[in-house]
């Protein structure tokens, strides 16, 4: 590696134990660069594929190794062989681990990007407020207004739990509460017991029951893993409220760079205090201070 080069327009991440630079230049796009256009799936295969996606979802409440098996069975209609459906089923999920990788590796640096959060939140179903749909969807509107107008941001998934009633689970950044915390004692159904709980107010009174978990760094990646149990067991979506870019916009001094690493040797790896430098040359300070990095540029 050349000693002398610097690395502008660089996108950086946090693995949890280091930064990682993506420098432009090692990943051009845009204007020039070639993309390969999709073909546009024919009615057979949008068939298939809804097939598949509705025989996936019905396998999840199956044991894994029978999951397969099952699937295969469900498309073997759609196919002359039921080798051609076998082969059919392992390549889309095949596709669906890649994908899930994919979101998980968002989903983690969009989590160290932001890095400060303060709760964990579960929102639980009241049959006596709400009708599932009207809970959705009236929960769902609150947390929109609550980032547009109160900078709250969120990553959450909804989850049915054993007796079937309906959660949303989520870690949040709540830069200013509604409502109070009030010190609440219940019976956890679970695990037979009582349980103190802090719950919000203006959410109890509106939808029942509402456990806010304070996260501290330590307790962060159990949080998030958390959140991330529900999404395998319930094969729900991640849901995201707010500005959560996953990386910092740097501009990269060559100092400031430990060695080349990754695939081809195109990610830079980086020193924890780095210096953070805007496209526009302006140094805002070290990465080792908190306070900087909040502040710096970010980008998706």
């Amino acid at each position: 590696m050349d000693e002398t080069k610097n690395y502008p327009d660089t996108k950086v991440y946090f693995d949890s134990s280091h930064y990682i630079g993506i420098p432009k230049e090692n990943y051009p796009h845009g204007k020039g660069c070639k993309r390969q256009s999709k073909p546009i799936p024919t009615p057979e295969q949008t068939e298939r594929k809804a097939k598949f996606e509705t025989a996936y979802k019905e396998s999840q409440s199956l044991p894994k190794r029978e999951r397969k098996k099952y699937i295969a069975e469900k498309l073997q209609s759609a196919f002359e062989t039921a080798e051609q459906a076998k082969e059919y089923t392992e390549q889309n999920i095949e596709r669906k681990r890649n994908n899930a990788a994919k979101r998980n590796t968002r989903l983690w640096r969009k989590v160290y990007t932001q890095r400060q959060w303060d709760y964990f939140v579960t929102f639980t179903f009241d049959s006596a407020k709400h009708d599932e749909q009207s809970f959705k969807k009236s929960l769902g509107n609150t947390l929109k207004h609550l980032v547009s107008r109160k900078g709250w941001k969120y990553i959450g998934v909804w989850e049915r739990s054993k007796n079937e009633r309906l959660h949303f689970h989520g870690i949040f950044v709540i830069p200013q509460m509604i409502g109070t915390l009030e010190t609440v004692t219940d019976y956890d159904t679970r695990k037979h017991r009582k349980q103190t709980i802090l719950q919000n107010t203006h959410f109890a009174e509106r939808y029942g029951r509402n456990d806010f978990k304070e996260i501290c760094p330590f307790n962060l990646d159990v949080a998030v893993k958390y959140v991330l149990k529900y999404i395998e067991k319930s094969g729900e979506r991640l849901i995201y409220g707010g500005d959560l870019p996953e990386y910092i916009d740097c501009n990269i001094l060559a100092d400031d760079v430990v060695c080349p690493i990754g695939k081809e040797e195109r990610k830079i790896l980086l020193f924890d205090d780095f210096t953070c430098i805007d496209k526009d040359g302006v140094v805002w300070g070290k990465a080792s201070s908190p306070e900087v990095l909040a502040q710096m540029p970010k980008a998706n």
